[in-house]
């Protein structure tokens, strides 16, 4: 499965950002989805996650903030992000296959708050 990372940008502080990932190679309804990100100089972070069955799950530096959701028709998982915040400054990656591993790598998109 090849995905596609779209969206992104910069933002003040407390505003919101919507990425999007898209499979350009086949279906992922099958797959779970899970994002990362990796600001310049940090590790790579899992940021959330979503099961086949719809089932989400955030890290607990974005519960509450961010939204995963997924449209198996249009192959595509998206990423909801408001209130924003300067630490959320990264690049942003989603991978397929589920999370039990960190994996920034691949095309991303790059997300940067300003304060």
């Amino acid at each position: 499965v090849q995905l596609v990372v779209s969206g992104g940008g910069s933002v003040q502080a407390g505003g919101s950002l919507l990425v999007s990932c898209t499979s350009s190679g086949g279906t992922f309804h099958d797959s779970d989805i899970a994002w990362f990100r990796q600001a310049p100089g940090n590790e790579c972070e899992w940021v959330s996650g979503i099961n086949t069955d719809g089932t989400r799950y955030y890290a607990d530096s974005v519960k509450g903030r961010f939204t995963i959701s997924r449209d198996n028709a249009k192959n595509t998982v998206f990423l909801q992000m408001n209130s924003l915040k300067p630490e959320d400054t990264a690049a942003y990656y989603c991978q397929a296959d589920g999370w039990t591993k960190l994996r920034c790598w691949g095309q991303g998109t790059q997300v940067t708050v300003s304060s």
